[in-house]
């Protein structure tokens, strides 16, 4: 019983050493994702509360280089190639740091988002684009410090950016015409050679209708007239459908494409094949 009693202490002991005291934090982080057009636009940062406090000149200076909120770096994140102040900014995430002024912000998209805060050694290089925007006031004022994606259209939205009694705003343009127009260009032009040959695999494994795969498989050798891969399904489908003569010349063209490929082991499979069919290698 003493020995039951002690292990229990220590065990009790362990646990609370081990355990971590849950607080809420002076600036929660936050998420937003949006929609603009076709492309997502996420942002995530943390945010500070005034309390009180004189924020622009006071807390954050004017004309120095900031965080832009708190902890950990401020990210805005594209999933498409975005324009901002007429510069191309490449799909991915960006760190966004600030120069508030009086009557105008610097707003940086930088490279390197790993930081605690602003960079301990700034690198021009890293800089993908920069934007001077003008300042507004806020009829009322924002506590927590705030940023978000409004003033959405179909070709692009504004970063804002909103604190005490001031606001700011990145425009930004999407590629949402050449997205679409690519998408109907795609629709319209018909499948391609690869959704047919995926549409006649599944056709051939699954046991289905042959013939519809055979037409299939066709259609994606003309469209792909070098796709030794193709020619090789297009032969094993014709002869399950017990078209041997047909076979051995989908295997012979697929060999030959393979072969000038370089690729062995469809060379492999269609020497084998051929075999199996009765044709002397």
């Amino acid at each position: 019983m003493k020995y039951t009693l002690l292990a229990f202490m220590s065990l009790f002991v362990a646990t609370t050493l081990t355990a971590q005291i849950e607080a809420p934090q002076p600036s929660p982080s936050a998420m937003v994702k949006q929609t603009v057009g076709l492309t997502e636009v996420t942002l995530e940062y943390s945010r500070p509360a005034m309390r009180d406090r004189d924020i622009f000149g006071d807390l954050v200076p004017f004309d120095k280089m900031w965080r832009t909120g708190a902890n950990a770096n401020s990210e805005v994140s594209f999933s498409d190639d975005v324009i901002v102040a007429g510069k191309e900014l490449k799909a991915g995430t960006y760190a966004v740091f600030t120069k508030p002024g009086k009557k105008e912000w610097d707003v940086y998209f930088y490279t390197d988002h790993s930081n605690w805060g602003t960079p301990s050694e700034w690198d021009d290089s890293k800089v993908a684009a920069m934007v001077t925007v003008p300042v507004s006031k806020l009829k009322n004022t924002q506590e927590s410090f705030t940023m978000a994606i409004n003033e959405i259209n179909m070709e692009g939205a504004h970063l804002q950016i909103m604190w005490a009694n001031t606001m700011v705003a990145v425009p930004f343009s999407v590629p949402t015409k050449a997205k679409t127009q690519g998408s109907i260009d795609k629709v319209m032009a018909g499948p391609s050679a690869n959704d047919y040959y995926s549409a006649a695999s599944f056709y051939l494994d699954a046991d289905k209708d042959l013939e519809k795969a055979h037409e299939w498989i066709t259609k994606a050798t003309v469209l792909s007239p070098k796709a030794f891969w193709m020619f090789r399904k297009k032969s094993l489908i014709e002869a399950k459908l017990g078209n041997t003569s047909a076979a051995i010349a989908s295997a012979k063209q697929s060999l030959a494409l393979a072969t000038a490929a370089g690729n062995a082991d469809y060379v492999k499979m269609n020497k084998d094949s051929l075999k199996e069919w009765g044709v002397k290698m």
